[in-house]
């Protein structure tokens, strides 16, 4: 049994109805979640490849610049 109120009316869903709109809020909630850990896995994967890219060019480049400037 589901029970939603909204200004002051209550509406009831039983049975079927009820199965059919909780299966629609669990699909609703795992795509919401597949998206946040969708956009999260990505947003890592782009910060550890552009670390393991910049970092230790930045570092030959400043070593580079220290060599230069004796």
């Amino acid at each position: 049994m589901i029970v939603v109120t909204r200004n002051e009316k209550t509406i009831v869903l039983t049975g079927w109805r009820a199965w059919l709109a909780g299966a629609a809020l669990m699909i609703v909630a795992w795509c919401a979640l597949a998206f946040i850990a969708f956009v999260l896995v990505g947003l890592a994967v782009t910060l550890g490849t552009a670390l393991v890219i910049l970092l230790p060019a930045a570092i030959v480049v400043a070593l580079v610049a220290a060599a230069l400037r004796r």
